[in-house]
């Protein structure tokens, strides 16, 4: 496969952009490439959603008493933000835009093992999210994303649609699962091994395991709510002979593993960066493909960590508690890995890579607090305050929002054969990354001073942390607007991009950009290994950035 960089840049005639024209075509396609960015425009639209909601709830606490909205309104707007950000963004944000368009590119394949079956599950997506926001903006959900029993059984708000929504999204990321792990068996160019299998591949496999696992388990368990809420079963609710431990059991059987469909997607994005940006090959490949399946695997046994304040007994805690930290143990081998890539590397400072710097800080940061919540002492003093609010914002949004991000300005040149501004891309990074900063360290000290998470009303002692963290969230709105703007000037005007801008070693740069129709005129022949920027023994070559 060739490697080598256009001396001028060119942009393709006929590609998988124009090749057919008109909506339908992008309707019915089962093009991989396009599919994927309808899912960026849809979980785009999620993210937009889900912000103004934040927003609005970040405006509320600005004072301790009702500033722009009721009681009712407030518990409404926070599950409208769990909902949609959790399902509608998060989990198919990397699996749904980057998996689809890259992973096949990277295997060199010329689309996925079914691609009718990838195109249900956009559809399937579509469907689930348009229900599940029909329901709550028709019945007013006030159940927050948890869904707990027995309130989500019992509350005389309409919840049986939006839990039928989030089943229905839950087929769509089984589809989209089976396919990946699939294609990456059957589909892979003729020479690639699975030691020269793309390190985003692996992450993408490992997450598509997960998927399929543990996706059906919380399809069961919001479909059992809603047989309770219609037929009263008393399956979840104690005063009908239910149990309401049982649905937190089910519930994070999966919610759990879920975490890791959303941050192992964004560990693959940043193992593709950090060997692209420091030009060396990646340290430890052979680890960090591994400590995904790892993490994979532990992550199916940990759900326990959320019930310390159940009533579990000591011995279930601290088993529980033991296996949390070997997360931490996979993914420490990660950051190690990432670390020794950059180090003595000819890093250069574009936008990709100071969306990565935040990743990394973001993960180490928000790890740290998790491996203190996963200790059953310390998580009874933070249990259900904001300082739990503040983790899961620092360890999964603020990770895997530096990753998409990160994904978003990596592959735009792939995606649409053209570049953005480089220097508002640098602006928009820092506005985002001081932001997010200025937003949740305050909400660590809210939870740490006893704020509890989800309360309308707040002690005035609370009030200046309160309107610092919505002034973080401004500045990080703010951010992302800049983002809006030069994203859309470079789809119109932007400088050709040619086939390789940033000279990557990644398989999926061996084709223009954008790439035509069926990915590769001929099929590739694997040669090399991936991320593969130096020969044995060869000297990294520096380069002034």
């Amino acid at each position: 496969m060739s490697q080598s960089n256009d001396a001028e840049p060119v942009y393709p005639a006929v590609n998988y952009l124009n090749a057919d024209r008109g909506v339908w075509s992008w309707l019915t396609t089962v093009d991989h490439k396009r599919i994927g960015i309808m899912y960026l425009v849809s979980v785009l639209l999620a993210f937009l959603l889900g912000g103004i909601f934040a927003m609005l709830i970040r405006i509320e606490h600005l004072t301790p008493d009702p500033t722009i909205m009721s009681a009712n309104t407030y518990n409404r707007m926070f599950t409208l933000h769990g909902v949609v950000m959790i399902f509608m963004f998060m989990i198919p944000a990397i699996p749904g835009v980057f998996g689809n368009f890259c992973l096949p590119l990277m295997l060199g394949a010329k689309d996925v093992a079914f691609p009718r079956l990838n195109l249900l599950s956009l559809y399937l997506y579509w469907s689930g999210a348009a229900l599940a926001l029909w329901g709550m903006i028709s019945g007013g959900t006030d159940t927050g994303w948890t869904f707990y029993a027995p309130y989500s059984t019992t509350t005389p708000m309409t919840v049986f649609p939006v839990l039928l929504g989030v089943f229905v999204m839950g087929f769509s990321s089984i589809a989209t699962g089976l396919n990946f792990i699939v294609t990456t068996h059957t589909l892979r160019a003729p020479g690639m091994t699975w030691m020269r299998v793309p390190l985003f591949v692996w992450a993408i496999y490992a997450t598509s395991i997960i998927q399929v696992l543990a996706t059906p388990v919380i399809g069961l368990t919001v479909l059992l709510v809603g047989i309770e809420r219609i037929g009263g079963f008393g399956l979840f609710d104690a005063t009908r002979g239910g149990d309401p431990v049982l649905f937190q059991h089910m519930f994070w059987f999966y919610s759990h593993p879920a975490v890791y469909i959303m941050v192992l997607p964004a560990m693959g994005v940043m193992s593709e960066i950090v060997g692209a940006f420091a030009r060396k090959n990646v340290f430890g490949y052979k680890m960090i493909a591994y400590s995904s399946l790892g993490i994979a695997f532990v992550g199916f046994f940990a759900w326990g960590h959320h019930m310390f304040v159940s009533g579990q007994s000591v011995l279930d805690n601290g088993a529980f508690a033991s296996i949390s930290m070997l997360v931490g143990v996979f993914t420490a081998i990660k950051v190690f890995n990432w670390v020794a890539t950059l180090y003595k590397g000819s890093i250069s400072v574009k936008t990709p890579m100071v969306y990565a710097c935040g990743f990394l800080f973001f993960l180490v940061f928000g790890g740290m607090t998790g491996i203190a919540v996963a200790t059953v002492s310390l998580d009874v003093h933070w249990h259900d305050t904001y300082f739990v609010v503040a983790h899961f914002h620092f360890i999964m949004v603020g990770a895997v929002i530096m990753s998409f991000l990160m994904a978003l300005h990596y592959w735009f040149p792939k995606m649409f054969g053209r570049m953005y501004n480089e220097g508002w891309g640098m602006v928009a990074a820092s506005f985002i990354v001081l932001g997010f900063n200025a937003t949740f360290i305050p909400q660590f000290l809210l939870g740490n001073a006893g704020m509890p998470r989800r309360y309308y009303m707040y002690p005035e002692r609370f009030t200046a942390l309160n309107v610092a963290s919505t002034a973080g969230s401004s500045l990080l709105a703010f951010g992302f607007l800049i983002i809006v703007v030069y994203m859309s000037y470079a789809l119109v005007r932007g400088p050709i991009a040619g086939s390789n801008p940033w000279d990557s070693r990644g398989y999926e740069w061996d084709t223009p950009s954008p790439p035509p129709k069926h990915n590769f005129d001929v099929t590739p022949v694997i040669t090399v290994d991936p991320h593969s920027y130096q020969n044995p023994g060869e000297e990294v070559e520096h380069v002034i950035v």
